[in-house]
């Protein structure tokens, strides 16, 4: 990654990101930046250059519509192949309106007190110091065995799941983990996959990107509709049972059961994210479907985004034994994604039982920001604000009486530093319910951000 050499005119009346955007544009079309090229970071050409993140933004936004340069998720920005009739050397005209792109990432509110970066920073020095010599070597792309064995103890206590270190496979998002699952099924002669609607899109937009038939499969109270299901052909479902992304239903056991004899009975296979599985606040959890399955049909998806912090990207798959093997013949194709030292400091922050701890610690804080919320919403919002699925998980569904678009009712929410996300994003059937993360929101903030949030929200209402 070459540094870039620009010389930006605070002075000028053009816009930052539009000389930056000028610049990269000229750089790749003179062949002095080559595709495939990979570029800074958002947030690292904005401390080289000392300009905000929203300007680089600005520059990389426009030329990834323009096509100049390409985003690839949980990788970042690199440069396209533009071909030698790429348009000159053409600078952004005077009265192009980079306002029209919503160029920056909301800042959200974040609550520091939800996580024990003391103990955190004690492991990650205690592996600098002790262990410089396992930094020394390449990262197992199947990830470090010692927290690969943390994780084969952890899910088989706190949710059921039986398997071996040799099982798992670890990388920095789920995203990263289906592209490898993928190729697995193909060896498997598996190019089917049905998804929950309304579900987590990136995973079915990579099956869909890759060539695999998708068909999408309404959710209801008891969780995906089985009966709408493929029959007759080898395919994969992926389903998140134990807490369903938006919706927070829960799939019965009795529904769990159903499912799994629908895999053995059309030689299919189940791929299950149990999402935030382990920040339930009022009775017990449900067994994961892995825990109850005796055929070796579901692959089991977890995540350490929603209990450590958001810039640990930490994510694991657990394959049954055939898959395993299959992963085991290629796995030498692919680089470990997830930084090593990372990967040691969790694997000795769970080993000393702070992972533990602090998921106790996450139940009890979350548990009390979910009542802050609801009665919130019960003193500021008089039925105008209907709060649905709260028993888990660290967001709600919305369901709010008004003319307003729900995005614009997010856009608000943002100027608050809100996060709230329209579920109409997730879906192709029409809704007006709002995804509203609460997990990060301080505790002592959360009555009067409630407040300020209905107030904006009736205002033109």
């Amino acid at each position: 990654m070459k540094p870039f050499t620009i010389e930006l005119d605070n002075s000028s009346s053009r816009p930052l990101y539009v000389q930056l955007y000028d610049y990269l544009k000229r750089e790749i079309t003179r062949g002095n930046m080559t595709a495939g090229e990979k570029l800074p970071s958002l947030r690292r050409l904005a401390r080289e250059q000392g300009i905000s993140i929203t300007t680089a933004a600005g520059a990389y936004n426009q030329l990834l519509v323009e096509g100049y340069i390409i985003s690839r998720p949980q990788s970042g920005y690199y440069v396209a192949e533009v071909g030698s009739g790429a348009g000159g050397e053409g600078e952004a005209p005077e009265n192009f309106d980079f306002d029209t792109y919503p160029f920056e990432e909301p800042e959200y509110k974040y609550d520091l007190s939800s996580f024990d970066f003391v103990k955190w920073k004690k492991c990650m020095a205690k592996v600098l110091t002790e262990h410089p010599d396992l930094l020394l070597s390449e990262s197992d792309p199947q990830g470090e065995r010692v927290l690969r064995h943390e994780i084969s103890r952890y899910v088989y206590t706190s949710r059921g799941v039986r398997c071996t270190p040799e099982q798992i496979v670890i990388s920095a998002g789920t995203q990263q983990l289906t592209n490898h699952l993928a190729r697995i099924m193909r060896r498997m002669h598996i190019d089917h996959v049905a998804t929950e609607d309304p579900g987590y899109l990136p995973v079915q937009s990579i099956f869909r990107d890759l060539g695999f038939g998708m068909t999408k499969i309404p959710v209801k109270e008891d969780g995906i509709v089985i009966e709408k299901l493929p029959v007759n052909i080898p395919s994969a479902v992926y389903v998140s049972p134990s807490n369903q992304f938006p919706t927070g239903s829960v799939m019965p056991v009795g529904r769990r059961y159903r499912l799994l004899e629908w895999a053995r009975e059309n030689n299919s296979i189940i791929l299950e994210d149990d999402y935030d599985s382990e920040l339930r606040y009022f009775g017990k959890p449900v067994p994961s479907l892995q825990g109850l399955d005796s055929g070796d049909h579901v692959v089991y998806f977890g995540s350490f985004s929603s209990t450590l912090f958001p810039a640990i990207k930490i994510s694991y798959m657990i394959l049954p034994p055939g898959m395993a093997r299959i992963f085991g013949q290629i796995k030498k194709d692919y680089d470990q994604t997830c930084s090593k030292e990372e990967q040691l400091t969790l694997a000795m922050f769970m080993e000393k039982g702070y992972y533990y701890t602090n998921i106790r610690k996450l139940r009890n804080l979350y548990a009390q920001k979910l009542h802050a919320v609801l009665s919130a919403f019960e003193k500021y919002a008089d039925g105008f604000v209907r709060p649905l699925n709260t028993r888990s998980g660290i967001n709600i569904t919305l369901q709010v009486h008004t003319a307003l678009p729900p995005e614009e009712l997010s856009r608000r929410a943002a100027q608050l530093a809100i996060h709230v996300s329209p579920v109409a994003r997730l879906t192709h059937r029409e809704t007006a319910a709002l995804i509203f993360y609460y997990n990060q929101i301080p505790l002592e903030e959360i009555d009067s951000l409630i407040q300020a949030m209905v107030q904006s929200w009736r205002t033109g209402a």
